[in-house]
Formats: structure tokens, sequence, C-alpha cells
């Protein structure tokens, strides 16, 4: 994939984010009312904090109706049908209209939500190490999907995930909501535009890489599915921490996210979870969509502090605090200026960079719709999203190239084109992992 992607997709979410946040509802009715099109039909795949959030913004978006919701937890499955039937009637109260209502379908396994015919698209939002055998299940049911970022638990997987989605034809759209955020958007234009000159160097700050798992193991709760939740995995004792409990009587939500992120044998921790995000940006920045670095140094290897990636023109990236705050975001640096950038923070070295001034919108950043819009257009269209696969796969094999040299204690040499490691057999023997018995991929 030629690194001229960035830009033809950087046209794609410029155009998206001109309108703002706030008018997107209206641009969609319109649009909706004056096509006539079929509504999209769409099921969830994992029912917790992050399904919630992106819940309500696809049921905002006039044209789709959300029939299906699957979860391995019986309680988060109630409380999706229960979210999903109160919007309906309520929206139907409003317009007098008894066909905005719609029975709502729930499972435990992802498999039968995925053999429903009246399904056209799906969400998929469960830990990492499931993403890539539900997506690609998903593929061979000609199901467009929404997945959560990152991408993948392995770089192989990614490859493997990349293939299905082109031999079967389906949309695949990443939760990188960061590419429709106007912000992330403004910076990388003014870079493209050689604004800061040539790119030196590049400071984006995400945490630190996972730690073993140490919880303390508990009961099972009655109505959660533990095999079923941990599918691939090799066998890891439960902790409420990982599948977090809700109430439904009274309501009481998840008040965090699920640790199962921070631990090696079910997430990448901080290197994944942000830097999903803010290497994201920083490959897209650098015009790398179609690329990766070709070395990777881990902190604390000799004298090297941080976490660092040499690519081959030169442009070093290290992940590595701009401020004080140690905010999660995006320093690049150039021959002739710099931007900083993170959710709703924009500096740069001279003012006449700084992006145009948009409106607020309140609640959190995963609720503002732009790009669940673009998700849901592209299947309207059955064009590439924003973020299609092959670049959710490239950001996530970032990521995990700076696990690996973590793991390895060691710099690593990494071909992009060939996506191997360079003369590094042990290395390149970490490019898949271990499943549990009856799976692979």
């Amino acid at each position: 994939m030629k690194n001229t992607i960035s830009r033809r997709h950087f046209l794609k979410s410029a155009a998206i984010s001109a309108a703002g946040f706030a008018a997107f509802p209206q641009l969609v009715k319109a649009k909706y009312n004056e096509v006539g099109e079929k509504f999209i039909r769409m099921g969830f795949i994992g029912l917790g904090q992050q399904a919630m959030y992106l819940l309500n913004g696809f049921m905002s978006i006039p044209g789709v109706k959300v029939v299906a919701g699957c979860d391995v937890y019986d309680i988060k499955r109630q409380r999706f049908m229960k979210r999903v039937t109160d919007f309906y009637t309520e929206q139907a109260k409003k317009e007098g209209n008894k066909d905005v209502q719609s029975d709502v379908q729930i499972y435990e396994n992802y498999k039968d939500l995925l053999a429903n015919p009246d399904i056209d698209a799906v969400v998929i939002a469960t830990p990492d190490h499931w993403h890539a055998f539900i997506a690609i299940e998903a593929c061979k049911a000609k199901k467009d999907i929404y997945l959560e970022k990152p991408l993948t638990f392995t770089i192989e997987e990614g490859r493997e995930l990349v293939k299905s989605v082109r031999a079967h034809g389906v949309i695949l759209a990443v939760g990188s909501q960061q590419r429709s955020d106007p912000n992330f958007q403004h910076a990388v234009k003014m870079i493209g535009e050689g604004r800061i000159g040539k790119i030196e160097r590049i400071n984006a700050c995400v945490g630190a890489p996972p730690k073993p798992y140490n919880l303390p193991e508990e009961s099972v709760p009655v109505g959660l599915n533990w095999p079923l939740w941990l599918g691939p995995s090799e066998y890891i004792h439960y902790n409420h921490e990982l599948a977090l409990p809700i109430s439904l009587d009274p309501e009481v939500n998840e008040k965090m996210w699920g640790a199962w992120r921070w631990y090696k044998e079910l997430g990448g921790g901080y290197t994944t979870d942000w830097g999903a995000h803010m290497f994201d940006i920083a490959q897209w920045g650098m015009g790398m969509d179609g690329s990766g670095p070709v070395e990777i140094i881990p902190a604390g290897y000799k004298d090297t502090k941080f976490l660092t990636y040499i690519y081959a023109n030169g442009t070093i990236m290290t992940e590595e605090p701009f401020n004080e705050k140690k905010t999660k975001g995006v320093k690049f640096w150039g021959d002739k200026g710099w931007i900083e950038v993170s959710r709703g923070h924009f500096l740069a070295s001279d003012n006449s960079l700084l992006p145009p001034k948009v409106e607020k919108t309140e609640g959190a950043y995963e609720t503002k719709i732009p790009h669940q819009l673009n998700f849901i257009e592209s299947v309207r269209k059955h064009v590439d999203p924003i973020v299609p696969v092959e670049i959710g796969h490239r950001t996530c094999t970032v990521c995990t190239l700076g696990n690996l040299a973590y793991e390895l204690k060691r710099p690593l040499k990494w071909n992009p084109q060939a996506e191997r490691f360079v003369n590094d057999s042990e290395a390149n023997g970490l490019l898949t992992k271990k499943y549990a018995e009856g799976y692979s991929i």
C-alpha cells in the first residue's frame, strides 16, 4: 500500500470535519430522507463500557437501526436490551411513528449473531484477544465491520484480517476516532503543506507496556461465561477488574476501563491502548500509513531513555512526554517549527499554524459521532472509510513492535515491506502467539 494513502484519506476526513460535530445528525437525516434507502441494521458484539458509548452514537444516526447485541455476561445483555428498547420506544413517541420501534435480539455467542441474515453490519467492542477471530468470522458472514482499536492482538492476526476483509469484499472501519477530530486533521494538514518543514522527530506520549497478570483469583459470578470470555486466550483466572460487574436496579455502570488491557496475556498495555491513537496520528503525519519504522529500541537498553522508533527517512519517534502533565498526545518537530496536539489541545510554534475554533460538544470523547457517521456512509456507498483495515493494521503493528522490543529487551530491525524482522528468528517467532486448544488464526 503506497504512502499516498494518507493524503487520500485525509481529504475524506477533512470534508467530514468541516461541518463540526454538532451538525451531523441533521446532515445525515437530510441525506437519508432524500435517497430513501433502507435502514442499516446493526448488531453489537461486546457490550461493555465502550460499546455503550458507541451505541449512543450509532442509534442517533438516522437510517441506522440497532437490532442485536451479544455478550458473554448476561447482565450486560440485559442492559443493552433495555437501552435499545427504551431509545426506540421514546423515539416512536416523539415522532408518532410506531415503525421506529423494533425488537432487539440478544445472544451469548457471537457466532449466533453473525448467523442472523437480517444484520448488515456489526460493531466489535470486545477485549483485544478476540478482535481478529470475531472480525474474520464477520468477514466470512459478509457483515460490514466497525472494529475497536487496536486492530488485533498480534501482527500475524492483522495480516490475516487484512486478507479476509479484501477477500470477502466487506467494509471495515477501525475505531481510531481521532482521525475524525478537526484538531488532529488540522495538524496533519499543516504538516502536509510543509508549514513546519521536514519532520525530524516526534514525541508521542502513550504510556507504559503491559505487565504480567497478577490480579488475585475470585469466584466467577453467576451469569458470566468465563470460558467463552477467554476464548482463544490461554487460561487466566477470573478477577472482577477484567469483566467489570454492573447492576441494573439500581443502575450502576462501569466506573473504569476493563483492566485486561494492562496485562500482556490479554492486552498490550498503554502501548497499544493509547498507542493505537497517538502512534496512529504520528504515522499519519509522517505519511507512513502504508509503511512503518525500520528499527525499534526499547527504553532501558544501554543509554536509551524512551522507547524509540527509527524510520528509513531518518525521522525518530520516541514514546516521550512533551509537557509536565504527560498529556497523551503527539508533538511534531520540523526544521521550521513545531506542532503539538492532543484531545482538546493544540499548540504551535507560530499562531498562523493554529486551527480555526470549533464549537465544543458535551459528553465523552467516544460519543462524538463523525467517525461513526463516516462508517455508515462508507457502508452505504461501499467505499473505504477514513481508517480502513490496512491503516489500522499498520498502526497496530507499530504498537506491537514496541511491546516486542520491550519483551526481548533489545533493539529490533524491521522490514515494513515484508512485515518481518531482519535476520531475527527469535523475534519473528513472536509475530503470532500460542492459542487455547481449538483456536487458530
